[in-house]
């Protein structure tokens, strides 16, 4: 018998990952060798496919960095408020007293009221984190960021806001801090995310934002008066940590906390 006659004698077995391959199975390509030799323009990292793929990493990469964070309170605030003005120091008295209480403190990374709470944080001996994003005019991570993540997209950068702090605490801000005040509330109102303490700091600044949602949206009919309750509007930095904190802080041991 001639040695092409014996088909299993034609071709080594191979193993491919985890299988095991004989005869004609076998003869294919190493993964390793596909890889490395295979080129070629690269307009497939711009395809959906491969953006779904970015969006997974950059959940694992928030869930792996602050899993183990601890009993966490989110703060907002514009990126245009200068060192030095009330708005600033407003936002350094809030790092602190939350770092003082033993709660982290998230921001989104940035300058002005961003950098305030994570400078406050820090003095205070606290876990100051800052989540960035990529945009065109954004100067990076501020230098009091201890633990800093940086985001392609919103949507997943809003996920860790939510996931990992026990309340939001919202300084006077613009459009980003208008769409993460509002965001919150609709968790809140949805149900999506329960006991979630919102506290607005600055009663001259929010004070017209509320009388408008009182005096046109709840007199359409467009939300219920009682919507209102899931804000707490207040001037002092340290009532608004006190608010935050009077749910009970307390983190799970999944890493998700919640109050309780």
């Amino acid at each position: 018998m001639s040695i092409s006659a014996d088909p299993a004698k034609n071709t080594q077995p191979r193993r491919k990952g985890p299988l095991e391959l004989r005869r004609k199975q076998a003869s294919v390509e190493m993964s390793d060798q596909h890889l490395l030799d295979t080129k070629g323009p690269g307009q497939f990292v711009h395809t959906d496919p491969w953006r779904v793929l970015r969006i997974q990493s950059e959940f694992v990469e928030g869930f792996g960095a602050l899993a183990d964070l601890g009993p966490a309170v989110s703060v907002f605030g514009s990126a245009r408020t200068k060192p030095g003005s009330p708005y600033y120091e407003m936002g350094v008295e809030v790092g602190r007293k939350l770092a003082e209480a033993g709660v982290a403190v998230i921001t989104g990374g940035g300058p002005g009221s961003m950098e305030a709470a994570n400078r406050g944080t820090v003095e205070g001996n606290g876990v100051s984190v800052g989540l960035g994003i990529e945009l065109p005019f954004e100067q990076g991570l501020n230098q009091w960021v201890d633990l800093g993540i940086n985001f392609r997209y919103f949507f997943a950068r809003k996920t860790m806001f939510v996931k990992y702090a026990q309340g939001f605490i919202v300084l006077p801000g613009g459009l980003g801090t208008l769409d993460e005040l509002f965001e919150a509330m609709v968790l809140v109102q949805t149900r999506k995310v329960t006991s979630f303490p919102i506290v607005l700091l600055g009663v001259d600044f929010w004070g017209p934002m509320i009388n408008w949602i009182r005096g046109t949206l709840v007199a359409e009919g467009m939300v219920s008066e009682k919507d209102l309750d899931l804000i707490q509007v207040v001037d002092d930095p340290a009532e608004a940590v006190n608010r935050v904190l009077a749910v009970g802080i307390t983190p799970s041991l999944n890493g998700e906390q919640r109050p309780e």
